[in-house]
C-alpha cells in the first residue's frame, strides 16, 4: 500500500491561545461527534467496471471470439486497433484461397479437355488417378499390359468401354502431362492457403487471450482510494488537520 498523506496545518496564535480553546474543542465535537474520524471510500475499479468497456474481460470468450473471426476477440476486450489487421488478413487469405482454386480448377479442366480432344477419352466418372495413368501411358492397350506384368490385374481398364484412350501422338500426351502437373501444384498451393487461415485463428486467438489478461489485470492493479479526515492534536487542543489519501495496488 501506497500512502500520500497531505497535511494542512492551520496554525495561529489565536487557535493557541488559552482563551479560544474551548471554543475550537466545541467546533471539533459538533464535527467529529464522539471523537470519530470520518471515512470516504471511493472504489476506482467500481466506477471504472461501469463504464463501457472497461469491465473484466472473459480470457475464454475473448479466445473463442477470435478462433471464430480473427480479430473479433480483440474486438471484445476493446483493443480492435490491433485486431482488425486480422481480419484483413483473414479476408486476404480467403481471396487468395478462392483465387487459386478457381485458376487451379481452370487449369484442370482444359488440360482435361485437351484429353478428349488429342486421346479420345471420356471424361465423364474418372478420377484423378485415371488421368494420371493416361499421361504415362499411350493408349489402354499398354497401360493394361504393364499392369498386368506387375500383377495389378485389379487396376486394369476396359478398352471396350469408357475407360478407352490412345493418343494421336506423344507430344500430345506429353503436352497434357504437362497440363496436369500444372494443375496440381496449383492445387496443392490451396492447402497452403488453408494452413495459413488456420495459422491466422490461432494466433488472433492468442493475442486476444493476452489482451484479456493484460486488461484484466490492470484493472485489478486500480485498487481503490480511502481518503480520511481528522484533527491534529491533544483532546480540547487541536492545532491542525490532516487529510489521508491511500492507493491500493
Amino acid at each position: 500500500m501506497k500512502t500520500l498523506i497531505l497535511l494542512l496545518l492551520v496554525t495561529s496564535s489565536s487557535l493557541l491561545a488559552q482563551g479560544n480553546a474551548s471554543s475550537i474543542a466545541d467546533a471539533r465535537r459538533d464535527l467529529f461527534p464522539s471523537g470519530q474520524t470520518p471515512v470516504w471510500t471511493a472504489p476506482a475499479q467500481d466506477a471504472l467496471e461501469t463504464s463501457p468497456g472497461t469491465g473484466r474481460k472473459s480470457i475464454g470468450l475473448a479466445t473463442l471470439y477470435s478462433l471464430l473471426l480473427p480479430g473479433m476477440g480483440e474486438l471484445y476486450v476493446g483493443e480492435y486497433g490491433m485486431g482488425n489487421y486480422f481480419t484483413i488478413a483473414e479476408g486476404a487469405l480467403w481471396l487468395g484461397l478462392y483465387g487459386v482454386d478457381r485458376h487451379a480448377t481452370a487449369l484442370q479442366d482444359d488440360a482435361r479437355r485437351y484429353a478428349a480432344i488429342h486421346a479420345g477419352t471420356t471424361l465423364q466418372g474418372k478420377d484423378d488417378q485415371y488421368f494420371v495413368d493416361i499421361s504415362n501411358f499411350h493408349d489402354v492397350y499398354v497401360y493394361n499390359d504393364q499392369v498386368l506384368r506387375d500383377r495389378d490385374p485389379e487396376k486394369v481398364y476396359d478398352p471396350m468401354g469408357a475407360d478407352y484412350w490412345s493418343w494421336d501422338s506423344e507430344a500430345n500426351r506429353n503436352t497434357f502431362r504437362d497440363q496436369r502437373v500444372s494443375a496440381d501444384k496449383m492445387f496443392n498451393n490451396t492447402r497452403f492457403e488453408v494452413a495459413a487461415i488456420a495459422v491466422n485463428h490461432v494466433v488472433s486467438a492468442i493475442n486476444a487471450a493476452r489482451l484479456a489478461f493484460s486488461h484484466n489485470r490492470k484493472l485489478d492493479a486500480l485498487g481503490s482510494i480511502d481518503v480520511r479526515a481528522g484533527l491534529l492534536g491533544m483532546d480540547g487542543r487541536p492545532d491542525g488537520i490532516v487529510v489521508s489519501v491511500a492507493h491500493r495496488f
